[in-house]
């Protein structure tokens, strides 16, 4: 019986019906996509970290090393399970040719290393622990990824020649993010190049118990052990990787959420419409003794099994689009052992959605109570109760023809009635503008400020060197003379001894200078100004549980000085871990120094960079532009193509919504049409004041949309961004594109669906419909 009834009913109603099932196809393939890249990233993530026994703990440290002293600490440390130094040699960019593409442009720290032979291993693309043989050189993934090198090129390493044999997976270096990249070649190729570059040493730690690992910190840092460089740790190395792909998942999380909302929305519009145009029949069933359980099921077994194949149907399309998607996974990460689980979680993904659609329908279809057989067979329909435009009347209309005017006039009349198409376009246009928003700001120069850079026009970067701060003066007084540099700092990285609350001492990289000139991004307070204070990064605040106004005790020069929080900023760079400050210190090596400038005309940027990095060999010089695109290209790259997938995934909602509401409203309103018709309102006239209805709904719902996403949006995606270190997160907004563009593709969308839904107006029939 269910299944004739069924049949029946989806004949009636084809559009309504294949509407209902692209949503729900639609909500279930996107649930399942996220679910199912969710799980594969993270045991991707944990597959490379596993295969490449990636260190828990790793301080680089430039200059002068006692290996002696540090293999004493890790035996008597009872934490540590293996210990290790490798050497990582830097070289110039310049001395690295590619077939044809030198690596003289590139922001990145080049250098060689040599493969492992305890843990920290360097991994082909099969997963396989690389041997190189003398002449081979193995390329970081991301130089493949830009179509840079190709297995069989020649390369040319200061004057040596190399064939590029394959390329490496860094469990350490994968990420853009992380500022060194790591090239393999063999021992004996590596002792030749020894004299080219210098050498930075890589000071290796894995824990019997990784979390011990903040008192191994603590333990490493008190014992006064080698740290001019960088520390990073096991769940930072995890976040480098995840973020790229990190951020696009994310996007289609929140898409998906959005869709099944929408979905459930649209099935409560329809069902709301089938049982008004089934409302008599409803009343006779009731009158009959029919209990109200037994005609729930009804409906109920038609949106069961339109649910059921819509979410089938979202399942096998989330196939269709996984390859895509999970390609940068494979690529940079390798392949999951978490394939079957991925497959479970997306099964249990479209699972949950086709049990909530049940559910759903089951709420809507509880009114079947409230309706009363007497009324349902006297009147056929529920009795609308009409407010909201009591003064809103066509006599004292100025603004807009007659057409308009009533068209808007029934919208604000029957407000309830167009909720559902009006939240639908908030929904739309929100899922168009936070992407886009996101990528917006990412991709911006501005977006500099949230990584912990200030926002200038030039950066050179001083470090691998000897005398840097010599090195830095020098610099600076040719700027000082240089009349196309409008501003211009010097800040000096240096690492202290901080002072915990228990008494122990962690170290703690501070960057000196005037924070005045290029300022970062402050989440809570301000840059540094007296030298009595202090900024901390993010990260930083959160370990060490500080916030403005909070004292801190730095050794230096083996006194302790008292510093005040004064702010709490934004930083993705070194792992996220640093401070800002402007007092003057002697006592403390220098592990690397940065200059940023800023141009009377930015036009010249090419020629300065070209100028600066022929005349200071010694220093990598680059464009903060050039800079955000090599460490940041990937991710936005990401975020760019989940943005325009959104904007896709909205346009197909608005137009299917606006269709569908358009059809419907035709079809339950036949009585008004055929009465206007008879008063000789033209077909024109009648769909000019359908459309009327539709943009105006529109319009509301793009300022609503906008809003939501400038207010709520932002949030939501500060918050993501926050979990990677940079906080006080503030969308940037493409004005032409978000205000201009997203609305004028949106209009576009509804007056076409809109044409097209009111199409059946022309066949209504005034005898047809007015029969009393």
């Amino acid at each position: 019986m269910y299944y004739r009834i069924i049949r029946n009913d989806l004949a009636k109603s084809k559009l309504i019906s294949l509407t209902t099932l692209i949503f729900i196809a639609a909500a279930a393939m996107l649930v399942s996509l996220a679910a199912v890249l969710i799980v594969n990233l993270s045991g991707a993530i944990d597959q490379l970290m596993t295969q490449a026994k990636t260190p828990h703990f790793m301080q680089m440290h430039s200059g002068a090393m006692d290996k002696d002293r540090l293999a004493a600490f890790a035996q008597q440390n009872s934490t540590v399970d293996e210990f290790q130094t490798l050497e990582f040699l830097n070289m110039d960019g310049a001395q690295i040719v590619i077939g044809k593409s030198s690596l003289a442009g590139s922001v990145q720290d080049n250098g060689f290393s040599t493969q492992s032979g305890t843990f920290d291993y360097l991994l082909d693309l099969e997963g396989e622990v690389i041997h190189a043989s003398d002449g081979e050189l193995y390329v970081p993934i991301s130089y493949m990824k830009d179509g840079m090198a190709q297995v069989g090129d020649k390369a040319v390493v200061s004057g040596k020649e190399f064939t590029v044999a394959g390329f490496l997976r860094d469990s350490q270096m994968n990420s853009l993010l992380a500022s060194s990249k790591r090239f393999l070649v063999s021992e004996h190729d590596y002792t030749e190049l020894k004299n080219s570059g210098s050498i930075e040493y890589l000071i290796e730690f894995r824990l019997k118990d990784l979390s011990e690992l903040g008192a191994f910190e603590t333990a490493y840092t008190s014992a006064g052990l080698e740290a001019n460089g960088p520390t990073i740790t096991y769940s930072l190395f995890k976040m480098m990787n995840a973020m790229s792909d990190g951020l696009m998942i994310a996007i289609i999380l929140l898409v998906s959420a959005l869709v099944v909302a929408i979905a459930f929305m649209c099935i409560r519009f329809t069902l709301l419409a089938k049982i008004e145009d089934d409302y008599r029949e409803i009343g006779v069933m009731k009158a009959l003794g029919l209990r109200v359980s037994d005609i729930k099921k009804i409906y109920l077994a038609k949106y069961a099994a339109i649910a059921a194949a819509g979410c089938m149907l979202g399942f096998a399309l989330s196939f269709v689009f996984r390859g895509m998607l999970l390609e940068n996974i494979r690529l940079y990460m390798g392949e999951s052992n978490n394939s079957f689980a991925a497959l479970l979680f997306g099964i249990i993904g479209v699972l949950l959605v086709f049990l909530a659609i049940v559910a759903n329908v089951s709420g809507v279809l509880r009114r079947f109570r409230k309706i009363s057989p007497t009324e349902a067979i006297c009147f056929g329909s529920s009795q609308e109760k009409s407010a909201g435009a009591k003064y809103f009347r066509l006599s004292t209309n100025r603004l807009f023809s007659t057409n308009i005017f009533l068209g808007v006039k029934d919208v604000l009349a029957r407000k309830r009635l167009y909720v559902t198409m009006l939240l639908v376009l908030v929904i739309s246009t929100f899922i168009i503008m936070v992407p886009q928003n996101l990528h917006n700001t990412i991709s911006s120069k501005s977006f500099s400020t949230y990584m912990g850079i200030g926002s200038s026009d030039l950066r050179i970067d001083i470090q691998q060197t000897d005398r840097i701060a010599e090195k830095a003066v020098e610099i600076a007084k040719v700027m000082e003379s240089d009349k196309s540099i409008s501003q211009y700092v010097v800040l000096t990285t240096k690492t202290f001894k901080a002072k915990t609350e228990n008494g122990s001492e962690e170290r703690l990289k501070i960057e000196l200078g005037d924070h005045s000139i290029f300022p970062v991004a402050y989440s809570k307070g301000r840059a540094p100004a007296a030298e009595d204070e202090i900024a901390l990064s993010a990260i930083n605040a959160d370990e060490w549980g500080k916030k403005v106004g909070d004292g801190i005790t730095l050794v230096i020069d083996g006194k302790d000085r008292k510093l005040t929080v004064c702010g709490i900023y934004s930083d993705v760079t070194n792992g996220g871990k640093t401070a800002k400050a402007v007092f003057t210190d002697n006592s403390s090596d220098i592990m690397w120094s940065i200059i940023s400038a800023k141009l009377s005309d930015k036009s010249h940027a090419p020629g300065k960079i070209s100028e600066y990095a022929n005349r200071f060999d010694y220093a990598k010089v680059t464009s903060i532009d050039e800079y955000i695109k090599q460490i940041f290209g990937s991710t936005i790259s990401s975020v760019g193509k989940a943005s325009f997938a959104a904007i896709v995934i909205a346009l197909i909602i608005t137009i299917l919504v606006t269709l569908l509401f358009m059809k419907m409203l035709v079809a339950k309103n036949g009585y008004s049409i055929a009465v206007m018709k008879a008063l000789g309102f033209t077909n024109s006239d009648i769909k000019a004041q359908y459309v009327s209805r539709s943009v105006f709904v529109l319009i509301v719902g793009i300022v609503l949309g906008t809003l939501l996403a400038n207010t709520l949006g932002e949030v939501l995606a500060g918050a993501v961004i926050a979990s990677f270190g940079a906080s006080s997160f503030h969308f940037v907004v493409n004005p032409v594109s978000a205000y201009l563009l997203c609305p004028l593709m949106m209009i576009c969308s509804v007056l076409i669906a809109a044409h097209t839904g009111i199409s059946g107006v022309g066949q209504i029939k005034i005898s047809g419909n007015i029969k009393e």
